[in-house]
């Protein structure tokens, strides 16, 4: 197939060549307009079967089957016991808008599209007059497709009220904020809340291998060698428009390379690693996500931190970042090594860590790399201790080793009838009574009186509570 066939040549039509009737000529035009569509848009799918992933919310008589599955029998209006309205949430490239076109597919359908950004209140009337009108004049349902609803003032929000209340449209919004905090309650309460989960590797290989043959797509002009297609996957991070975007412009460098090499190949040009570095210029990172470098690379992260090397750790959190590491585990382990290795040297490190993990989960990435980086920064900077870690491993030591058998008369629970009786809670200090809200008792069981788990450093902030822990102890202990 020659590149102008997959990329369009954008040279109008001949006298001769053009088709004797109107019709064929619109259809040859529609044709040729399809064909220069990016590749993304050409491999969008039809139908729900068609969709990669999301297989949680694709299953038999799912909302979004039935929301898909068309017109109720009588007309063109939604079914009443089906759902009419859906929020999808999920990160960017995992079918939200191709949900919606699918759900447009139905008959009885007409697709309008706003986006949050350009659309005001009058824009979201207006669509919905004219949804009454359709339904109303023409039983026509029309599917509002909402991109970013998230950026919708609460004015526009109210807009969308009476349409998504009265069955005026079917609203399809998309959103890739926490829809719990960026959308109004009475709109939220209306509309089916679906979570769209990123796509794995798995399904963007599938993709990209699909689009390489499909006729809608490159129609068998390439084909990819392994690395290729692995190296397209990791670019893509779980976003489908991404990997289709990177498959295109990699196939444009290979064919265009092919037909400056000589004659044009007889048979589909192979698309190696180079033409996918070229076409994104981003150099294929060695990183295998179920391998030897995987686990390699995340302990020199982790080592990098613990050692206070701030500028190697950032270097291994871009070598996981731009081989695709899912940002999650990313963050997971930066809240690991906050508690281990800085713990109470700076008890605010894992404040930032935890934060950081859950704006990864709120915002998604390319935008979660800046968070990840602000969270590293911190853990590498600040002192280190591993006091509580060392205290917690040496307190579960004992109880497996059978020490601290019993637990002091005083302390236990003497809420119950009875409990009394038998010298429950007998000789309890109040703690609160107690000068500096400190009482001295015994607080461990028998075998474990004046056993000393935690051992604070003098680094950072645990160099104050060393001295605090002190005099606890010497409070408490009667020492």
């Amino acid at each position: 197939m020659a590149m102008e066939d997959l990329f369009g040549s954008g040279d109008g039509d001949t006298g001769e060549d053009a088709p004797s009737s109107a019709a064929g000529g619109r259809a040859a035009k529609a044709a040729r307009d399809a064909q220069r569509s990016p590749l993304a848009v050409r491999m969008r799918p039809r139908t729900l079967d068609e969709v990669v992933g999301q297989q949680h919310l694709l299953g038999a008589a799912s909302p979004l089957r039935q929301l898909a599955a068309g017109a109720a029998a009588g007309g063109g209006t939604q079914s009443v016991t089906g759902p009419s309205s859906v929020i999808l949430w999920g990160p960017p490239g995992t079918g939200k808008t191709t949900l919606a076109h699918v759900i447009a597919r139905g008959p009885g359908r007409k697709f309008v599209e706003l986006s949050a950004i350009t659309a005001g209140v009058k824009d979201v009337r207006r669509v919905m007059d004219e949804a009454l009108t359709a339904r109303d004049l023409h039983r026509t349902t029309t599917v509002l497709f909402l991109d970013e609803i998230h950026r919708f003032t609460k004015a526009q929000q109210d807009a969308l009220l009476p349409g998504v209340e009265n069955r005026w449209v079917v609203l399809v919004a998309a959103t890739t904020e926490n829809p719990s905090f960026s959308v109004i309650s009475p709109l939220l309460s209306r509309s089916l809340l679906l979570t769209l989960r990123p796509l794995t590797d798995q399904d963007i290989r599938g993709l990209v291998e699909r689009a390489a043959t499909d006729p809608r797509g490159l129609g068998g002009a390439v084909r990819l060698s392994d690395d290729a297609a692995e190296h397209l996957v990791r670019l893509a991070g779980g976003d489908a428009r991404r990997a289709l975007t990177a498959l295109e412009a990699a196939a444009a460098v290979a064919l265009g390379q092919a037909h400056d090499d000589g004659p044009e190949p007889a048979g589909p040009v192979t698309v190696v690693v180079a033409h996918t570095e070229k076409a994104v210029d981003a150099h294929a990172v060695r990183y295998d996500r179920a391998g030897d470098m995987h686990y390699d690379v995340v302990s020199a992260f982790i080592k990098s931190i613990r050692g206070s090397d701030v500028d190697a750790a950032l270097h291994y959190l871009a070598r996981m970042v731009e081989a695709g590491e899912d940002p999650r585990f990313i963050a997971r382990r930066i809240v690991i090594s906050a508690a281990e290795d800085i713990g109470m040297a700076d008890p605010t490190a894992l404040q930032t860590a935890v934060a950081a993990a859950q704006a990864v989960q709120l915002i998604g990435m390319p935008e979660g790399r800046i968070v990840l980086a602000e969270a590293v920064v911190h853990l590498a900077t600040a002192p280190k201790s591993n006091a509580a870690y060392q205290g917690i491993n040496a307190a579960i030591a004992d109880v497996r080793a059978g020490l601290g058998t019993g637990i002091p008369p005083h302390l236990r629970d003497a809420h119950y009838a009875g409990a009394e009786r038998i010298g429950h809670g007998k000789g309890y200090r109040y703690a609160h009574d107690a000068p500096h809200s400190v009482a001295r008792q015994q607080y461990p069981p028998d075998d474990l009186v004046g056993k000393d788990y935690y051992v604070p450093t003098a680094n950072g902030a645990e160099r104050e509570l060393q001295a605090r822990v002190e005099r606890l102890r010497g409070i408490v202990r009667g020492s």
